[in-house]
Formats: structure tokens, sequence, C-alpha cells
């Protein structure tokens, strides 16, 4: 096959921030000049063709700061893992704080190559010069009190995408647990103070993202948001039955309002064994990608990579393998339209749709 072009990737969400988070004396190393682990730095980026995307603020479980652990246990399924403690909102706060403040030291120490975008404008300006564009994102709104003060806050520091919960409860809602095999049917939806989240979600203009809301959660967002359906970084419950994957009802709910699943990388959520080995080929991204396709249509389906999250294939490696996934997709059929969409067409048309313009 002769050479094909580098599409550009804009990507649904990656956890870079909570690495600068965990080691913040490293974190010139981290983000500026690459440390030869983790899948995400500024050069890496260049090299990969990544233009931007969702960047995550995830605060780690007490006692627990990474998912090493679980992942060990995702070794060998079946696996019904407890979920982690509720964390404080003063706990929680503290760390948001501080990912955000290293997000703004990305952009400030950048010298230009990074930017935080808060519009589509910014986001259109970021990538005519050749800028990576960082949207601001919450996975898990335990930094938010009851009465949503703290969320326009956050809104005016950058935030323009929110997940409810991560796989911890909130005073918002449940999240599902690390369970496979497993429907994603696994307990109570939505608070009443979720409910309202979502509606002040929605009247300023933040994403709400479902890719870890158990299915009543996702069905009362689905009752209560006017914005399109998002799951950042979630694959096909029918390819693999984990929890966290989503069914083709779903799939049909986020379709039917113009919205987007970003394929997720990590392999325990590919893989149809639900194991988190790296060895697998390209074959269960195809799987996944070809069924998103059929149910969403090629108008609604990104990437969600998790990035510095999880396991992902080794075809794939970091950053720098987003070039062979585009080889590999092109070799199964998809043609450059198509990738163009999956890429970063389709983020940014439903940002806008989400956003405005």
């Amino acid at each position: 096959m002769p050479q094909s072009r580098q599409i550009p990737v804009f990507d649904g969400h990656n956890d870079l921030l909570l690495r600068l988070h965990l080691a913040p004396h490293r974190r010139e190393r981290i983000w500026l000049t690459g440390e030869g682990r983790g899948h995400l730095d500024l050069p890496r980026m260049r090299a990969g063709g990544f233009v931007g995307g969702l960047f995550a603020i995830y605060v780690p479980s007490p006692r627990d700061t990474s998912l090493g652990n679980f992942e060990t246990l995702m070794d060998h399924p079946p696996y019904d893992l407890p979920l982690p403690a509720a964390v404080p909102q003063s706990e929680a706060q503290a760390a948001v704080l501080s990912m955000a403040a290293h997000m703004i030291w990305m952009q400030e120490s950048s010298r230009g190559a990074f930017r935080i975008c808060r519009t589509m404008a910014e986001i259109e300006a970021a990538r005519a010069s050749s800028v990576i564009a960082g949207v601001m994102h919450l996975e898990g709104a335990e930094a938010i009190d009851p009465d949503l003060l703290s969320l326009h806050a956050f809104h005016a520091m950058g935030l323009r995408s929110l997940g409810p919960v991560w796989s911890r409860p909130t005073i918002f809602g449940h999240g599902v647990p690390f369970r496979y095999p497993s429907s994603p049917d696994t307990g109570p939806g939505l608070t009443e103070a979720g409910k309202r989240l979502v509606k002040e979600c929605n009247a300023l203009g933040i994403v709400i993202d479902l890719s870890h809301l158990n299915e009543a959660g996702f069905d009362d967002v689905a009752s209560l948001s006017d914005a399109p359906l998002v799951a950042s970084h979630s694959n096909a419950h029918a390819v693999t039955p984990s929890s966290r994957n989503l069914t083709d009802r779903q799939l049909a709910a986020i379709r039917e309002t113009r919205g987007i699943v970003g394929l997720n990388f990590a392999t325990v959520f590919l893989r149809e064994d639900g194991k988190r080995a790296p060895e697998i080929g390209w074959e269960p991204v195809l799987r996944h990608l070809d069924h998103l396709i059929s149910v969403l249509g090629e108008d609604h389906v990104g990437f969600g990579s998790d990035f510095d999250g999880a396991t992902v294939p080794e075809g794939i490696g970091d950053v720098t393998g987003l070039p062979a996934l585009q080889q590999a997709l092109r070799r199964h059929g998809y043609d450059d339209a198509l990738l163009e969409k999956l890429c970063w067409r389709n983020w940014l048309a439903v940002l806008r749709r989400s956003w405005g313009s």
C-alpha cells in the first residue's frame, strides 16, 4: 500500500493530568520532553498527529492512586470489583484544582503549542495555527457542591465537559462497577441533585458525559437533557459484555440525539474475553468500530483513547501509534472521508452542536 497521509486526531478522553498531579516534581519531563513512559507528552502528540481533545480531571480514590490494582484483577475474568468509597467534596476539590492548575501550566509552558479552548472558535483557531486544543473535562463530579455553585466556578476556569460519576457513588448518581461479564443495569439512576446538575450543565453549555453512568443514570440523562448524548470513551456491549460498554439500545438513543461515542482503546473493554492483555491485534478494534458505525452511523463515532488511564493494544502502544491505527482501518476498507470523521470531524461537530458556534 502506498504511503497514506496522516489524518489529525481529536480525542475524546485522556488522563495525562492525573500523571502530572501524582508526580508534580517531574512535570517538565512528563509533558515537555517526554520521559519514555505513559502514553502522552508534547513531542509524541506532535509526532502522532494528536491535535486536541478532552483532558480529564479524575480524582483518585484514597489509598489507590491509579487503576493498577484493579487492572491486575482484570487479568482473570470473570471479575466483579467492589466500588471504591465516595470521596468527600473537600478532598475532591483540592485534587481538581491541582489538575486544573497543571492544565494551565501545560499551556503556559508549551510556548504556544498547547491552548485551553472554551469555544468552537478557539478550537478552530488552534487547529488553523497547528496548536493542540485542550478541553477541560471533569470525570466524576465529587468536587461540586449540591447547590452547584462550584460548577459555575469551574465553568469560569474553562470546564466544558463533565461526567457526573466515575465508578464511585457521588451525590449526583451511581457509576457502573468494573464487572465482566455484566449488563450496565447495575443500580439506581440520578439523584435529585444529579437531575439538577444535568439541567445546569445544559444551561451553561457543558457536555454531559455518559461513559461511567449505569443504565438507569444514562436513561435519566437521556430524558432530561436537551443536548446531544455523549459517551466520551465507551465501546459496544454486543461485542464485549462489560458493564462499562453500551448496549445497542443506548447506542440508538445517542444516535437519535446526534451525539457521539468515542471508541475506548482500553483492552479490557475491547477484548471479547474481558482480559487486559495488550496482545490483541487489530480485530477487536475493528469489530467494535464496525458495530458502533452500524448502529450509530458514521457521523456519530470518534475516538476516546483513555491514554494514560488504561492498557491499550500493542499495535497502538501510545499516541505515536495513531497513524498505525489509521493504516489498519484503511486496510479494513475505511476510506479517508470516513477516517476524517472518526479522527476529528465528528467530535468537532458534536461540540458545535453542544456549545453552539
